[in-house]
């Protein structure tokens, strides 16, 4: 591990913690949103400070470490640090929210100040999840990220089921919650147990030390399906999926992009589940392929059957992460860092997608596609920005999702024809629902009148797209900026668990 004098980790989690307080004793609603714009953009700049200063050539190991005692007696402290896996999901996230601020700006009329504190909330326990090298520390920004989210969805969703979708969402992270808990515990009383040591004394929950703690092969099963439940749950892997659909259709669009672009039980699984369990991650790999796959499958067909565009996206978001699950599960090197580049992908291309579904929303009162149709007559910057996201989401050529998914695709051949077919329809059904879509809505004659006034991306909402559009097509053209700076610590994982 390499330690940092300067906390500059440290100033990415309480930046937005801070900016949320200064907001909710701020009384005049224009200063708290100039506050929360300032904040965020602040934000995305010391995140991309942390990227300049990470050396990928040493990306296998934590960066920029800080470490405090927090809780003495039972041996937790405030740890945290970035390496390969981690680094690119900070800025990604920093962008991702200060987009959704820009996207809030005057869609939200009351208790503006209120929302607005509680997107930068989120944006700090984000963090906190990222970098968090302490177990009992993730799970505390783990549970932290779930109030925000609550009133979010409760006191601004579109829908009027919105409270029962607040409530939906709640319940299930709380039971992710318990079972991510007790297995925090169990590695925690294991490392006592193997040092010879005696309960609370000898209690550990410093990840890089229970990294390098002996387990026996039936504690690390019962470990590797509590974590592997308890991430599902957050993903959404199915069949624990049914919360996201429901709340992509309630939720306030800024919130459900947040959602469908962070997949944090994914990086759940990448970061904590497999690692810590090496053994029962080679033996049961090939349950979290056949659960990637049935996903992958299910979410797609369900997703040729809807109507409603935010609905579509929920289910092509739950669609594209059981690849992302498949690539993990094959454990080898292309797997794992197309994961990576996917998962940060889902920051730019799925989160765009459902915030220009909110434009339309927010335009014409609906995104079903009977109330659609011909809209590219009208919205054609909207459209040629949603036709780009739509064309990297099902990996075309040029865009940075062709890279993410060809990496997977080949990892799925490699590992066994039947996830290489399953990986290859989930592509196809991919590219029918979407094409489908954008056919009925985008094009064709206009069968409304009404829709001959609607209003085209305005100036903000065409700037707030322009640079996650243009880092599509960067990343796209220069896949090996994301590979190089991962491929260390992809290495790395890798070597723990076929070794």
């Amino acid at each position: 591990m390499i330690n940092e004098a300067f906390p500059l980790l440290s100033l990415t989690i309480l930046l937005p913690l801070l900016g949320a307080i200064v907001i909710g004793v701020t009384r005049n609603v224009n200063f708290a949103k100039k506050i929360a714009l300032l904040i965020a953009g602040l934000e995305l700049i010391a995140t991309l400070v942390v990227v300049w200063l990470f050396d990928a050539a040493n990306g296998n190991n934590f960066q920029l470490v800080e470490q405090y005692a927090w809780i003495p007696s039972l041996n937790i402290e405030f740890l945290i640090g970035i390496d390969g896996i981690s680094i690119l999901f900070l800025p990604m996230s920093a962008l991702l929210t200060l987009v959704a601020i820009i996207a809030s700006w005057n869609s939200v009329q009351n208790l503006t100040r209120f929302h607005f504190a509680l997107l930068l909330a989120l944006e700090g326990g984000t963090m906190g999840v990222f970098i968090a090298m302490d177990l009992m520390l993730f799970f505390l920004f783990w549970e932290l990220i779930l109030p925000p989210i609550f009133f979010l969805i409760g006191l601004w969703g579109a829908g009027p089921q919105r409270r029962g979708a607040a409530m939906k969402y709640m319940l299930y992270m709380l039971f992710s919650g318990v079972l991510l808990l007790f297995a925090f515990v169990m590695l925690a009383v294991n490392h006592a147990t193997q040092m010879g040591g005696s309960i609370p004394q000898s209690l550990s929950f410093s990840f890089p030390v229970l990294l390098n703690t002996a387990i026996p092969d039936n504690i690390q099963a019962i470990v590797f399906l509590l974590l592997i439940i308890g991430f599902a749950v957050k993903i959404p892997l199915v069949p624990f999926h049914t919360w996201l659909p429901t709340t992509a259709v309630e939720a306030p669009t800024q919130l459900t992009a947040l959602l469908v672009g962070l997949k944090l039980g994914a990086f759940g699984i990448l970061r904590f589940a497999l690692p810590l369990t090496p053994n029962a991650s080679v033996k049961y790999a090939w349950v979290l392929s056949i659960v990637g796959a049935i996903t992958l499958i299910y979410a797609a067909m369900i997703a040729l059957q809807q109507t409603n565009l935010r609905r579509l996206l929920a289910y092509a978001s739950i669609s594209h992460v059981g690849l992302v699950i498949i690539g993990i599960a094959t454990l080898n090197i292309q797997g794992v860092q197309g994961a990576i580049f996917q998962l940060l992908n889902f920051s730019l291309i799925a989160s765009c997608l459902m915030l220009i579904a909110g434009f339309i929303q927010h335009r014409i009162g609906s995104t079903e596609a009977v109330h659609l149709g011909g809209l590219a007559r009208v919205m054609p910057r909207l459209t040629s920005f949603f036709f780009l996201f739509a064309a990297a989401s099902i990996g075309m050529p040029g865009t940075s999702g062709f890279a993410a998914e060809l990496l997977l695709i080949i990892s799925a051949i490699n590992t066994h024809p039947g996830l290489g077919v399953a990986a290859l329809l989930g592509a196809i059904l991919g590219a029918a629902y979407t094409l489908s879509f954008i056919r009925r809505a985008f094009f064709g004659p206009i069968v409304h009148a009404h829709l001959n006034q609607v209003q085209d991306l305005r100036s903000r909402e065409f700037g707030l797209l322009c640079i996650p559009a243009l880092l599509v097509l960067f990343w796209g053209f220069f896949p090996d900026l994301v590979l190089d700076i991962n491929k260390m610590a992809a290495e790395s994982w890798l070597n723990r668990l076929v070794h």
